[in-house]
């Protein structure tokens, strides 16, 4: 067993610190921007000593006293193997997961593993070359495995004194390996973060070691105040208030406050929120991006066109949330995935069916994935429409139906005959990998695979869908939201990097008045605004301002992994776990000047980092006759 153990440590350190080395030489660039590798190297080697004590503590432990056993030299061997073999898997599925997500795998390596169906077919029709390499290096490792760990000799034990003296020493040397560190708290990832790039601080890290710790913390995601600090809850109230400019609500539902319209139609109008899937303003002409959309360029020319929107984080679900329930960013996941936010949650849909709206869900994949059929069933839409529900559709790929089917479906829906208001939610899945939409839509250059034609075929879509519905009776009395969820593949040397979060925000139909707004806004500024240009009296518990009102916007808020943001005109507070604020002016895109302290900025941010943690913890993003339920 001795010599098993032996060998894998050397094994493991030699791998980790190759694909440390590797991946280092990849990201070369950034890494001399931030000042060379050395810091990567030197805490790289503690988590690698921390994680190979993890999994070879226990038979290091036992050697001493069931080192000359066959059975416990097989099952070391077994057990090693498999170690390996986890180590090398989470590895070599690094470089693909940095160039999706900017990050080393996470939780979300996790999450995704629940949908096998949707992942999977999405790496093989986007990514064959990389699987296979990947199997082939996996069977390479096996093999490796098996030579290495599969076989040794019995050891020849000493005796009992000395056995009771090298377990004894074998458990400190364990124990100091896995703590890393002799001061006050161990080693973990706030521990070897060393720079403002949130991908370096991952690369002393191995990829096992960080899913496993996001699984770790998953107990404390909803602890915000354990992470960033903690403010007293009469001050939290009061701040959110004041900068949601809304009078205190009751102690139980400290933000429901009562929001008159700015405009107030003959009939109830119609409300479309249409979300496109990682539509960046990267992509989009109006908004100084590639110039990629022509039709929503020509769309913002005609109805309220924000040009300095910004999205709450970088996942669909978190937009999602923004959206349709106007909740703001946190540190824990969003709302949709929460057991507590399954029913009596709010959603525009529970407000608007006080008013005899009728909610319905489009969504043209499978609507279980990240949990959005329990979440919007279960908080007042009446109506789920996604994959199994399309009639014979032009295209279907490994995420669901064409954005033209599911545009088909809204138009379908929305000429409907009867009086009876409706909010129709629509999102789209062709703009995401593997770029996958309808032959003979748009001209193709090159490799039709590209985020660049999925950009300009989900565009072709909505311009198509807008020609319809303008032709049609239901135009006059509909207000239409086209918003994106995220950007795409957000990353950067950033601690929050903004350009990333800027995102397209239009409102158009039922004689919404063209304008440029300049305004810095919030996703969840929509919902809000939304409400009161479809002419809804009534109370929420929402803190995003009505953008209709000369005095609202000037403020976005993002969560960006651990990092939490607050853009105040043009100063950027960032929030960091166990550590004071730090403030940036910021230009766009990509201009940070370190600023000086801010407290009462910090303040600010603070609160709106918890606001929704104390919200949902206390059911407090609620109606009334929802919490009382």
């Amino acid at each position: 067993m001795f010599t098993q153990i032996g060998i894998f440590i050397l094994a493991a350190l030699a791998l980790l610190t190759l694909s440390r080395l590797l991946l280092t030489a990849w990201l070369w660039p950034r890494v001399r921007e931030a000042g060379g590798p050395w810091p990567i190297f030197r805490w790289g080697l503690r988590i690698d000593l921390n994680q190979i004590a993890m999994w070879a503590g226990i038979p290091l432990l036992l050697a001493p006293w069931a080192g000359d056993r066959p059975l416990a030299i097989f099952l070391t061997g077994l057990w090693l193997q498999a170690v390996w073999l986890l180590f090398v898997l989470l590895e070599v599925s690094t470089p693909q997961f940095i160039r999706e997500y900017d990050s080393r795998p996470n939780r979300l390596y996790i999450d995704y593993l629940k949908y096998p169906k949707e992942v999977f077919g999405m790496l093989w029709k986007g990514y064959k070359l990389v699987l296979l390499a990947a199997a082939l290096g996996l069977g390479l490792a096996a093999w490796l495995g098996h030579a290495l760990f599969a076989q040794a000799q019995p050891d020849t034990l000493p005796a009992w004194p000395w056995r009771i003296l090298l377990t004894l020493v074998f458990a400190a040397l364990v124990a100091l390996a896995i703590r890393g560190t002799l001061g006050h708290r161990p080693i973990n990832p706030a521990s070897v973060a060393w720079c403002g790039d949130s991908l370096l601080n991952t690369l002393p890290l191995t990829s096992l070691y960080n899913v496993l710790f996001a699984l770790y913390a998953i107990k404390n995601e909803r602890a915000a105040a354990d992470v960033y600090g903690d403010l007293p809850d009469p001050e939290l109230h009061a701040i959110i208030q004041a900068h949601a400019g809304i009078p205190p609500g009751p102690p139980e539902l400290p933000t429901l406050h009562a929001q008159p319209p700015s405009r107030r139609p003959a009939r109830p109008h119609n409300l479309v929120l249409i979300v496109e899937e990682s539509l960046g303003a990267q992509y989009v002409g109006n908004l100084g991006g590639a110039g990629l959309t022509p039709c929503l360029d020509a769309l913002a020319s005609e109805g309220w066109n924000f040009t300095r929107a910004y999205a709450t984080g970088t996942r669909s679900v978190r937009g999602l949330e923004a959206v349709t329930a106007g909740f703001p960013p946190t540190l824990s996941d969003a709302a949709l995935r929460l057991g507590n936010a399954q029913s009596r949650f709010f959603t525009l849909a529970q407000l608007l069916k006080r008013h005899g709206y009728r909610s319905r869900f489009i969504y043209g994949g499978e609507a279980h994935f990240d949990n959005m059929k329990s979440f919007f069933l279960g908080n007042g839409f009446d109506e789920l429409h996604d994959l199994p529900t399309f009639e014979s559709p032009a295209f279907v790929g490994t995420w669901g139906v064409s954005d033209e089917d599911m545009f088909d479906k809204l138009h379908a829906l929305l000429s409907q005959p009867g009086e009876q208001p409706t909010l129709h939610l629509a999102f789209s899945v062709s703009n995401h990998t593997p770029w996958e939409y309808p032959a003979g839509r748009i001209p193709v250059d090159g490799d039709p695979a590209t985020v660049q034609h999925t950009v300009r075929y989900a565009d072709w879509a909505i311009g198509r869908f807008f020609e319809q519905a303008r032709a049609s009776d239901y135009w006059d009395h509909t207000v239409f939201l086209i918003v994106a969820d995220h950007d795409s593949r957000v990353g950067g040397a950033q601690r929050i990097p903004l350009r990333h979060f800027h995102i397209p925000a239009l409102i158009l139909g039922a004689g919404v008045e063209a304008r440029q707004d300049s305004r810095i806004i919030s996703q969840i500024d929509l919902p809000t605004t939304l409400l009161s240009l479809i002419g809804i009296d009534d109370a929420h518990p929402m803190i995003g301002h009505d953008l209709t009102r000369p005095d609202a916007g000037g403020r976005a808020m993002m969560q960006y992994e651990e990092h939490y943001g607050y853009l105040q005109g043009d100063v950027l507070a960032v929030l960091e776990p166990h550590q004071a604020a730090s403030f940036y002016r910021y230009a766009a895109p990509d201009g940070y000047a370190p600023l000086g302290p801010d407290p009462e900025l910090g303040r600010i941010a603070l609160a709106h980092a918890l606001w929704p943690t104390w919200a949902y913890r206390h059911h407090a993003h609620t109606l009334p006759e929802l919490r009382l339920s």
